[in-house]
């Protein structure tokens, strides 16, 4: 009889686990890993590529990814954060370079937490992240290398004030919202001057963030699109 249906206790694998029948050994969960999980060119692999670097450079990277939640990071200091990837080189044959543009829609959502649904649409997150691998040639893309992404980091506050019901932005659009431009060495930076707390970002921070800067308000008329972004593969 069924007594207990609450979250299963996920524990971290290594990929030495051997994968049986009848006792005998056919192969391993790595072995298992590198089957599934080596195209990180891929828009799924990417993205979840893109949530662990985000998750490493917080510092919220032990345990294991929860797969159904509001945001895709919590951290230490309670900070929500969402993250969305995108690149210019996919795996399929190309005629020519994506064109970029991150999800930002409003949503519904489950909370891993409390296990409860909320019917509300609304962004949940304190900030969004937005990874952008941003590498164009194809022989040398090695999602592994952090020097071939950039980070974007905004304030989830700006995207509500100024594109409320928008569901996609393109780069340049995201760009006009003055986001925090960082490298993996700067990410855990960017984060806490957009997180702390929605707190001081709701103007937008600037472009780049200097060592040891402060952040400034900058106001700028809304670069949120009016017209429907292009349609295409969901980067």
């Amino acid at each position: 009889m069924i007594t207990h249906l609450g979250p299963l206790v996920i524990n971290r694998r290594t990929g030495d686990e051997p994968i049986r029948v009848d006792g005998e050994v056919v192969a391993t969960l790595g072995d298992f890993w590198s089957w599934a999980c080596s195209d990180l060119a891929s828009n799924t692999m990417r993205g979840v590529l893109a949530e662990y670097l985000v998750a490493t450079a917080l510092g919220a990277a032990a345990g294991t990814r929860t797969e159904w939640d509001t945001v895709d990071i919590r951290t230490a200091e309670q900070w929500r954060v969402e993250v969305k990837s995108a690149a210019y080189l996919q795996s399929w044959a190309q005629s020519r370079p994506s064109d970029i543009s991150f999800s930002i829609a409003p949503a519904t959502g489950w909370d891993a937490q409390t296990g409860s649904t909320s019917m509300d649409v609304l962004r949940r997150s304190d900030v969004y992240v937005f990874c952008l691998l941003h590498h164009q040639d194809k022989q040398t893309l090695a999602p592994l290398d952090l020097g071939q992404w950039t980070f974007y980091v905004l304030s989830t506050r700006v995207l509500d004030d100024r594109c409320p019901h928008q569901k996609t932005i393109t780069l340049s659009s995201l760009q006009q919202l003055h986001p925090v431009q960082t490298d993996f060495s700067g990410l855990s930076k960017a984060v806490a001057a957009c997180a702390d707390g929605q707190r001081q970002c709701a103007e937008g921070p600037p472009a780049t963030l200097a060592p040891g800067a402060a952040w400034e308000p900058v106001r700028s008329p809304s670069p949120c699109d009016t017209t429907r972004e292009r349609s295409g593969p969901r980067l």
